[in-house]
């Protein structure tokens, strides 16, 4: 059986598109396809003007769990990819200290991942992937596997690290309301074959004034709503 059917999608440059769908649906298909890790059997995928035909560099993964180097400090780890791509030591020392204090690990860059608690082996993640600059940053569930008030807290870091950094997301999850606050639009996929049956814009989009309590306002209620019902139709 097919995995994906019909799926004619554009992303523009700085978009937070949040995926979400039943299990089984084809999200993590997709991603992987937009990633390089899988060709597709028809049709073609492009990130700006390159045919994606398979991994690089300009397309950064995060995943579930964090896939640290776990005998490297987490500023090596940050500092991993700009060294692979030749940036100086000097490049890659101010690269990792601007991201570590972006994603509020400066004072642990010294540790080694197996110190941090999960969420912050996430951003820590999150820091890597960031240091190589991609066009296109692909989380598949990158919060699913932590606790409640962990999630909630690293969800709105990544908001504000999208608003800051401006960078292009593509973030899968099984959580309407993650779906619903993270991103700037929400896609729904039907169950396999999977085809996109939902694309609105979300309440908040790219503003940075969220109101005191974000998810309890009647707009985002409302909008968290039919997510829900486009999921369970």
């Amino acid at each position: 059986m097919r995995a994906l059917d019909r799926v004619d999608l554009t992303i523009e440059p700085g978009e937070f598109v949040s995926l979400a769908g039943p299990s089984g649906c084809g999200k993590t298909t997709l991603l992987k396809i937009l990633a390089g890790f899988t060709d597709p059997s028809e049709g073609t995928v492009h990130v700006g003007d390159d045919e994606v035909l398979g991994p690089d560099p300009s397309r950064g993964v995060v995943f579930q769990q964090a896939n640290l180097f776990p005998w490297l400090s987490v500023r090596a780890n940050v500092e991993f990819g700009p060294r692979m791509a030749g940036a100086s030591k000097a490049q890659r020392r101010a690269r990792s200290d601007e991201l570590l204090a972006l994603v509020g690990l400066e004072d642990f860059g010294d540790h080694r991942p197996y110190e941090l608690s999960g969420g912050m082996q996430q951003r820590a993640q999150i820091a890597r992937v960031l240091a190589t600059e991609p066009a296109l940053l692909l989380m598949d569930e990158p919060f699913g596997a932590l606790d409640a008030l962990t999630r909630l807290r690293l969800q709105n870091e990544l908001r504000r690290l999208w608003l800051e950094t401006g960078t292009t997301v593509l973030f899968i999850t099984h959580s309407v309301d993650e779906a619903a606050f993270l991103g700037s639009r929400v896609l729904v996929m039907s169950p396999r074959p999977g085809r996109i049956t939902f694309d609105e814009p979300t309440p908040y989009g790219r503003s940075a004034d969220l109101p005191a309590d974000p998810r309890s306002t009647p707009e985002f209620i409302a909008y968290r709503d039919r997510v829900g019902a486009a999921i369970h139709a």
